[in-house]
């Protein structure tokens, strides 16, 4: 009864995450040469998020070292107070743990090494600062852009529009996600849409986001980029797309009921 009502829907579900859908439209298992199995950033289509990984890959070096120096103080301290601790059987004994601790105050209560503690982390906070400073101010770079174009939020798609000067009309679309029904082969469940956003490579890009009803965030890792869609505001964010490419991405803010059927696809070509 217990695999019947309980492990046989859980099954099901995860079945859908494991299979994809070919051109005979059935579902079909997925093999380990169908996906790539990754733990860090997905690879960089902008030199924003080249800086993005550097900077996290340099900041990782600091918590590294920072994670080891604080185990090695617990474990001494650990050690010292707590394993090493006797009572005193004789006088010379009474001594010799008097003077042991004494010494060990030096690790503990040592006025110098406070003010190194001090001093350390604002210094760490520096080393830290600098890059990460240099990158916010150079994602914030306002530069004079040969594309741009608008990302519209509704409740639950994305529209597009491409007024600028340099096309002899508007360009307007809705971009819908594609459902398990509708996929192709080598179409990704819940990411891929009728109608992705082309775009060049080597070309200064300006998105301008906004939104017609509640709050959406239009984010695509690749590119390094989120930013907020807001009722009634325009927010904007410049991008320079380095190579071709389809990069994908999605809504990252809650949004309503099918806030997860709110994908990006991007296609980078060179024109």
């Amino acid at each position: 009864m217990l695999r019947r009502k309980i492990l046989l829907p859980i099954g099901n579900k995860l079945k859908h995450y494991f299979t994809y859908v070919k051109s005979d439209g059935q579902d079909h298992p997925m093999s380990p040469s169908d996906f790539t199995y990754g733990v860090s950033f997905q690879d960089p289509a902008t030199p924003v998020m080249e800086g993005l990984i550097d900077l996290h890959n340099y900041i990782v070096f600091y918590l590294i070292l920072i994670f080891l120096l604080v185990i090695w103080l617990l474990t001494q301290l650990i050690h010292n107070y707590f394993f090493t601790f006797t009572y005193p059987k004789s006088r010379y004994e009474s001594t010799w743990i008097r003077f042991h601790y004494n010494s060990m105050r030096n690790i503990t209560h040592f006025s110098r090494l406070e003010m190194g503690w001090t001093v350390g982390p604002a210094l760490i906070l520096a080393l830290l600062g600098v890059p990460s400073f240099a990158l916010l101010y150079s994602m914030d770079e306002v530069l004079t852009p040969l594309v741009t174009f608008k990302a519209v939020g509704h409740q639950w798609y994305w529209s597009y529009e491409f007024s600028d000067s340099n096309f002899e009309s508007e360009i307007i679309f809705d971009s819908n996600v594609l459902f398990e029904d509708q996929l192709k082969q080598g179409e990704y469940r819940l990411l891929s849409v009728d109608n992705p956003i082309v775009l060049p490579i080597g070309t200064h890009i300006r998105t301008v986001v906004t939104s017609m009803d509640v709050l959406h965030s239009w984010a695509i890792p690749a590119c390094g980029i989120k930013i907020d869609a807001c009722p009634g505001r325009l927010n904007q964010v410049f991008m320079f797309l380095q190579r071709e490419g389809t990069f994908y991405g999605q809504c990252s803010e809650l949004c309503g009921v099918s806030h997860s059927i709110m994908p990006i696809t991007l296609k980078a070509v060179l024109l």
